[in-house]
């Protein structure tokens, strides 16, 4: 008999480890808002002019004197506030119509024309290229045309000059002038030797300045004069 209860006992302890919990209920609370006429649901009771929703801006319309039939001409501005009807061959500055061919312009671009004072001609270890050329030692001199392609990305002005060390037969013309731009025409030297009788082999150095590029061009010329 003891038993029998010890067992009910244990089964009903064990029982209740896995028995559901007590359930929860959640409720709900509603509010109702807008029966009170204190009570704004929007925030704002103001509205358009016209009662209803919509832009209050104002449209980029025509204007109130807008005529389709008084339209500006398709051609009107094309040319510029500069264009002028009829011949465009005279000068577009009003006073300056009598501008002709004999008028005297004052300033302006002024092209060097030579060599300023202490300008040093110093040669590149490396040259930018070697020319030969030959020369009778009788002879009163011989030329070497040179054409200088243009490496700066603007109008340059250069000066040409041989350096201290070349022989002092060699010389060059014009020693001065304006460098095309890259891909412009190139600039046509004359390189003159002048042995006076002499014979042997001439060495010079042919520097080209470009001193606002802060640059220079070298050529090495070898004279064989017989």
């Amino acid at each position: 008999m003891k038993l029998t209860l010890v067992a009910v006992s244990l089964w009903t302890t064990g029982a209740a480890a896995f028995s559901p919990l007590a359930t929860f209920t959640r409720r709900t609370t509603s509010l109702n808002v807008g029966q009170d006429p204190n009570v704004y649901t929007g925030g704002n009771s103001w509205q358009p002019d016209s009662g209803k929703m919509g832009s209050t801006d104002t449209g980029d319309y025509f204007p109130e004197d807008y005529d389709q039939n008084n339209l500006p001409d398709y051609s009107e501005g094309m040319m510029g506030s500069q264009a002028t009807r009829g011949d465009n061959s005279g000068p577009q500055l009003p006073g300056m119509e009598n501008l002709g061919e004999d008028a005297v312009m004052m300033g302006g671009i002024e092209e060097a024309s030579e060599i300023p004072a202490g300008m040093e001609f110093i040669p590149s270890s490396v040259p930018d290229g070697e020319f030969a050329m030959q020369v009778a030692g009788s002879s009163g001199g011989s030329v070497l045309p040179l054409s200088v392609a243009p490496v700066c990305m603007g109008f340059e002005d250069y000066y040409a000059a041989f350096s201290p060390d070349s022989h002092p037969s060699f010389s060059v013309a014009p020693v001065a002038g304006r460098m095309d731009r890259r891909g412009g025409e190139p600039t046509e030297l004359q390189v003159l030797c002048e042995p006076k009788g002499q014979a042997g082999t001439f060495e010079g150095n042919l520097v080209i300045n470009l001193p606002e590029d802060n640059s220079k061009i070298c050529y090495k010329i070898t004279a064989n004069v017989f």
